[in-house]
């Protein structure tokens, strides 16, 4: 096709795959016919509460988190502040989504579709946007080779190279499709989304059951026909309705109601099945969830998904010069933000330490700074300038140089 460049490979890149279009095998397709059961669809899978919380709960925590960008110089990490990528991430994409939509609707494709995909509007080499692209708008053209992968992204009868994409896929094994929770998990997913179809039939038809008439004999035709109508009346479930039945003529019931099928109790064991594929308690979409809960579904659950996000920046998102330099990452101390008390505790904890600076985490909570450039170095009273690299000790009002530490002329003043 003659996008794909190794030429020692040129014969073989020729013979191309659509993964959109691959057909199961005959014997799977005989075998779903027979067994009357086929795949939901997105639509479907989103209707189920269960997992409409657990991805709202990954999406929203995911929008709440900044994204930034750093650079190492001999062995310091320096916060990049300036650069246009991080406001197509944070804020403005420069699509119609803003951020908080662009990544809602990328987790969603993420956990339910074949992946995640964003389109980079490029100028030279200046990232101008980040378009959002439905993953049902998007095939992969894949190459045969197993060992030297490559593949073509089609949108919309347009050919794409994979560089000029963002890709967020989940248990992928070609870096171009990954697997949804729909194809990993799809029995679970049918019974529970079943038990809501089962759920709304009974609603519709008022709670009657479903059943058969029998009569000792033989009804005539009108008779059949106006039993019929009487019977679609009072399954309509719009009117009050009642059906006399004639002497000898009986209900039998061919349905179980949903308390005699325990619907109630297998909803809650369901949800729970479907929050432990997020890897969520179930508390956390219920608004009930302990603080361990909590902390275990951002450590399990929530941080895979930032390492996976943060992995697709780095990659796709920054040239091959900055690669190795720069580096994206999430700051996740604004998980912190909900709980003051926390909050305030672990700011205390790490001034006192040393690790922040008072104006650091002035800076964290969007206050004004100080201009203190002080930090705490223990001996309660003893502070170091990393400026000026002096001592200063408060109850003595002393100030040192640290050429005294090294075996020089002592500059107390």
């Amino acid at each position: 096709m003659g996008f794909f460049k190794r030429d020692h490979k040129a014969e073989e890149r020729a013979e191309t795959t659509d993964n959109q279009n691959t057909s199961p095998p005959v014997d799977d397709v005989l075998l779903s016919a027979m067994m009357g059961r086929s795949e939901l669809t997105k639509a479907e899978a989103i209707n189920i509460p269960a997992v409409k919380g657990c991805i709202n709960f990954a999406a929203y925590t995911v929008s709440m988190l900044p994204i930034k960008l750093y650079k190492e110089v001999d062995g310091e990490v320096i916060e990049i502040k300036d650069d246009p990528r991080l406001r197509l991430l944070n804020d403005e994409t420069g699509d119609t989504l803003d951020a908080v939509q662009f990544w809602r609707a990328m987790l969603e494709d993420y956990f339910l579709g074949r992946g995640a995909y964003a389109y980079k509007n490029m100028s030279l080499n200046t990232v101008k946007s980040i378009h959002y692209v439905d993953e049902t708008f998007v095939s992969i053209n894949m190459n045969t080779d197993p060992i030297f992968k490559d593949f073509n992204i089609l949108v919309n009868g347009g050919t794409y190279r994979p560089d000029q994409f963002v890709k967020v896929l989940r248990n992928t094994k070609d870096g171009a499709t990954g697997k949804s929770i729909i194809e990993e998990n799809s029995l679970i997913l049918s019974v529970a989304f079943n038990s809501l179809v089962f759920e709304e039939n009974l609603v519709k038809k008022g709670g009657n059951k479903k059943g058969f008439l029998k009569s000792p004999k033989k009804l005539a035709d009108e008779v059949m026909t106006k039993l019929k109508a009487a019977w679609r009346k009072l399954y309509s479930n719009n009117s009050d309705n009642v059906v006399i039945l004639n002497e000898g003529m009986e209900f039998q019931e061919a349905s179980n109601s949903s308390v005699e099928m325990q619907l109630n109790e297998n909803k809650k064991t369901n949800s729970e099945e479907i929050c432990n594929i997020f890897l969520f308690a179930l508390n956390i979409i219920k608004g009930t969830a302990t603080e361990k809960e909590y902390n275990n579904a951002f450590k399990m659950g929530i941080m895979p998904i930032l390492r996976a996000i943060i992995s697709a920046l780095n990659k796709d998102l920054l040239l091959e010069r900055e690669k190795g330099s720069l580096f994206f990452d999430f700051d996740t101390t604004e998980m912190l933000k909900g709980d003051m008390k926390t909050r305030y505790e672990a700011y205390e904890i790490g001034i006192r330490s040393g690790v922040l600076k008072i104006d650091e985490a002035r800076y964290k909570e969007n206050m004004k700074a100080f201009g203190i450039d002080w930090i705490n170095v223990g001996l309660n009273a003893t502070l170091y300038d990393t400026k000026t690299k002096q001592i200063y000790t408060p109850n003595t009002n002393k100030t040192q140089d640290m050429k005294f530490m090294k075996g020089g002329e002592d500059n107390e003043k």
